[in-house]
């Protein structure tokens, strides 16, 4: 996109203007949806072999030996032709052979001891095609299962050699009840399955999630689950970091007018529009945004805007998108009451992850 001089004549600007969130609606079709579940942008790279386990944590080297083998087990996953519908595609899934033992594991494992390394390694280490593996963190299956319905979801799965599930979460009982129902279906199929789950980081003082809580709550799928336990120490940070300082309005917009690809919108107004498009299209809302810019940020009003809002901090973060604001920092967006809730977990994620988007986008505003 070519530039222009402003009216003053000293800062140029995009002719056509920041883009604006509020503006899209965008319409993905279900193909796109599953196709998209694959590890984040900022997961492409990782290996198992890129993964340091510390010399002071056995547990990290021997779950890197347990996943390797795990994924040169998978090879043979529906090669051939298990879990294939009947003739033309329609009819029942012929039953597919299952080895024995179990079809998934569970990294067991504190905040930052590097478990969505370990899933995306698992991903890009099955040797299947990308199309009959699939990455997506809880939420991102949920809202999936939202957005295709609860029968289209495992037709659509139910071929895969492997699904690998992020941050599963336990704070909604009804979420709860439906994934483990889906993965029930999956396991059934002959799909493999991973999964991590994400706690706080120390200030909570909650320690990790817990494969005891994780086994129970999915009931009768414990069956098919290996704990892996991954201890260590948090490799980024302890506690929460502090929130940078927001920017002015004239700054921020100044920066969405000399920044290409960015966006600009009035935080409130964000937050409205969220609630006209399914969270399973917020990535699709960020296409091509290379920067996300917001004026006037003030507190969340109530849990369910809050957690929509909790989704767009994960597809900004998943695609690394710096995020400049005015108004109130990130670490004060929700109220004690939220981060004191059943949710807090969702909220204390999204400020650490706008946090750090926030520390990116410091760069796009001049000295």
């Amino acid at each position: 996109m070519s530039s222009s001089p402003s009216a003053s004549g000293a800062t140029p600007v995009t002719e056509a203007g920041p883009l604006s969130l509020c503006e899209r609606e965008p319409r993905v079709p279900a193909d796109r949806l599953v196709a998209e579940m694959v590890p984040p942008p900022r997961f492409d790279s990782v290996r198992f072999a890129t993964y340091i386990p510390d010399p002071g944590q056995p547990s990290q080297t021997q779950a890197v030996q347990v996943l390797e083998g795990f994924a040169t087990g998978l090879g043979g996953a529906h090669a051939s032709g298990a879990g294939r519908r009947g003739f033309l595609g329609f009819g029942r899934a012929k039953a597919p052979k299952v080895p024995a033992g179990p079809r998934g594991v569970y990294l067991d494992g504190g905040y930052g001891v590097g478990k969505t390394h370990l899933l995306a390694s698992l991903w890009h280490a099955t040797p299947a095609e990308s199309s009959r593996k699939a990455f997506g963190t809880f939420v991102e299956l949920t809202n999936l299962v939202g957005a295709l319905g609860f029968q289209q979801t495992v037709q659509t799965l139910s071929g895969h050699s492997l699904l690998c599930i992020d941050e599963f979460e336990l704070d909604d009982p009804g979420d709860t009840v439906l994934v483990s129902s889906l993965l029930g279906r999956l396991v059934e199929g002959g799909v493999a399955l991973a999964a991590t789950s994400n706690t706080l980081p120390g200030k909570l003082g909650e320690g990790r999630f817990a494969a005891a809580d994780f086994l129970r709550e999915i009931q009768g799928l414990s069956a098919h689950f290996r704990p892996l336990r991954i201890d260590g120490q948090d490799y980024r940070h302890r506690g929460l970091p502090e929130a940078p300082a927001p920017f002015s309005d004239e700054q921020v917009t100044k920066a969405a007018y000399t920044t290409d690809g960015a966006s600009l919108d009035d935080f409130p107004h964000l937050l409205e529009h969220l609630a006209k498009v399914h969270p399973s299209r917020y990535g699709a809302l960020t296409d091509d945004v290379k920067a996300v810019c917001l004026t006037d940020v003030t507190p969340v009003p109530d849990q369910s805007t809050a957690l929509r809002l909790v989704v767009l901090a994960d597809r900004l973060y998943d695609r690394e998108i710096p995020v400049l604001a005015s108004g109130l920092p990130f670490d004060r967006l929700f109220s004690e009451e939220m981060l004191n809730g059943g949710y807090r977990k969702k909220y204390f994620r999204a400020i650490s992850r706008l946090t750090a988007l926030a520390r990116d986008a410091k760069g796009l505003v001049g000295s």
